[in-house]
C-alpha cells in the first residue's frame, strides 16, 4: 500500500533491502533475523519518505490493535484534566500506541460499563479511567477484564493499578511555606466533601503544626462548598475576627480568589496584611489574580503519562514492574507567586 504516493517497494530500493525485509522491520514481524544495522537503514528510508505501515493490516496479522483507550468523566471539560489527555498521549506516542478517548457522563448515575465496553468494542488493548477530582470509586466490572489503570481515584477493592496526587504532600508543602515565612495562625478554608483532598489536605495542615509546635485552633479549621462565593464567605468569617489569622490556606484556587475578594473589601493587602496559598494551580486563576496566587500544583501530565507507562508494563506482562502499594501518589509541587510574605510582626523595621 502507498503512503502519500510513496511504496514499500520506494523504501525497500533506497535502502538497498528487498521488499520482504522492509515489511518485517516496518512491521515488527516477530522472530525475524534482521540487523540492528539493516533495521536502522530501512527505518531512516521509510522517514525519509514519509512512509509508514499500514497499522489495520498489522493488527489482523498480529492480533494486536495499538489502541489505549481512555475513559474521561468528563476530564475533557474541565480547565486542567486536559494535562491528564496530554500526558498519556505523550507517553502512548512513545510506546508507538493511539489513544481512543470517550468522554463519560458524570451525572447519568451508571457505573460506565457501558462506556467501557464501547472501548472494549473498539478492540483497545488495554484501558485508562479518569476521573474528575481524587475519589474512590467502583471500578465497572468488565474493566477488570482487560489490563486498565485508574487516574486520579482508587478501586475500593484495590484490584487496579492506580495514581493519584500526594494530598498530604501538597498540603505539607503550602503550610510549610506559610510557617517559613513566620505566619503562626494559619486559617485554612477547606472542602466540605466527603473525597479523599479534603481529608487528606487536613491531615497535612495540621502535620505541619504539630511539627512546628503550633497549637491547632479547630475555629481556624471551616468548610464550605469548594467554590469561590464559599471561599468568600468563610474568609470574610475569618477576618473579621479580632483575632483574625495572618495566612489562608485554601482547598483550591478557587477559594482562594473568594478570600481575596474579602481581604479587598476589608481593606487588608496582600501580601502586606495576608498571606494566602491556593491548592492545583489552575493558571487561569492563580496566575492571573493579583498579586499572582501561591499555589500547589496537581500532577496532572504526570498521572497520564505514568498511567500508559503502567499499562505498557501490564501489556508486556512485565510483573516485577508493578507498584508495591496501591495507589502511587505522585509529587504535588508548590509555585510560588506573590501572595505570600512575613506577617507584620516578624518583619524586619
Amino acid at each position: 500500500m502507498a503512503v502519500n504516493g510513496v511504496g514499500i517497494r520506494d523504501v525497500a530500493k533506497l535502502a538497498g533491502v528487498s521488499i520482504t525485509t522492509v515489511s518485517h522491520v516496518l512491521n515488527d514481524t516477530p522472530q525475524t533475523r534482521v540487523s540492528a544495522e539493516t533495521r536502522a537503514r530501512v527505518r531512516e528510508a521509510a522517514a525519509r519518505l514519509g512512509y509508514g505501515p499500514n497499522r489495520a493490516a498489522r493488527a489482523l496479522r498480529t492480533n494486536r490493535s495499538g489502541l489505549i483507550g481512555l475513559l474521561s468523566e468528563e476530564i475533557a471539560t474541565t480547565p486542567h484534566a486536559g494535562r491528564i489527555i496530554l500526558g498519556a498521549q505523550n507517553a502512548a506516542r512513545a510506546h508507538d500506541f493511539t489513544l481512543v478517548i470517550v468522554n463519560a457522563d458524570r451525572e447519568s448515575g451508571g457505573s460506565h460499563g457501558d462506556d467501557v465496553q464501547t472501548l472494549i468494542d473498539r478492540q483497545v488493548e488495554a484501558v485508562l479511567y479518569a476521573t474528575m477530582y481524587h475519589r474512590q470509586v467502583s471500578a465497572p466490572e468488565n474493566l477488570r477484564g482487560v489490563p486498565a489503570v485508574l487516574i486520579d481515584a482508587t478501586d475500593r477493592d484495590g484490584a487496579l493499578p492506580a495514581v493519584v496526587p500526594d494530598e498530604v504532600g501538597g498540603a505539607v508543602a503550602a503550610v510549610t511555606h506559610l510557617v517559613e515565612a513566620g505566619h503562626r495562625r494559619i486559617g485554612f478554608l477547606n472542602n466540605d466533601d466527603d473525597v479523599p483532598a479534603t481529608h487528606e489536605r487536613l491531615i497535612g495542615y495540621k502535620n505541619v503544626l504539630h511539627r512546628h509546635g503550633i497549637p491547632i485552633d479547630e475555629r481556624l479549621i471551616l468548610q464550605a462548598p469548594s467554590e469561590t462565593l464559599p471561599g468568600y464567605t468563610l474568609a470574610r468569617e475569618l477576618l473579621a475576627r479580632d483575632d483574625r489569622p495572618t495566612a489562608l490556606f485554601c482547598y483550591n484556587d478557587r477559594m482562594a480568589m473568594g478570600a481575596y475578594r474579602a481581604a479587598a473589601e476589608l481593606g487588608l493587602d496582600i501580601p502586606r496584611d495576608l498571606s494566602i496559598v491556593g491548592f492545583d494551580n489552575q493558571e487561569l486563576i492563580a496566575a492571573n489574580l493579583f498579586p499572582g496566587l501561591t499555589t500547589v500544583a496537581l500532577p496532572h501530565y504526570e498521572m497520564g503519562e505514568w498511567a500508559v507507562e503502567m499499562l505498557v508494563h501490564l501489556l508486556s506482562g512485565d510483573a516485577e514492574q508493578l507498584p508495591a502499594d496501591v495507589p502511587t501518589r505522585l509529587h504535588c509541587p508548590l509555585v510560588t507567586r506573590g501572595s505570600v510574605a512575613a506577617p507584620r510582626e516578624h518583619r524586619k523595621a
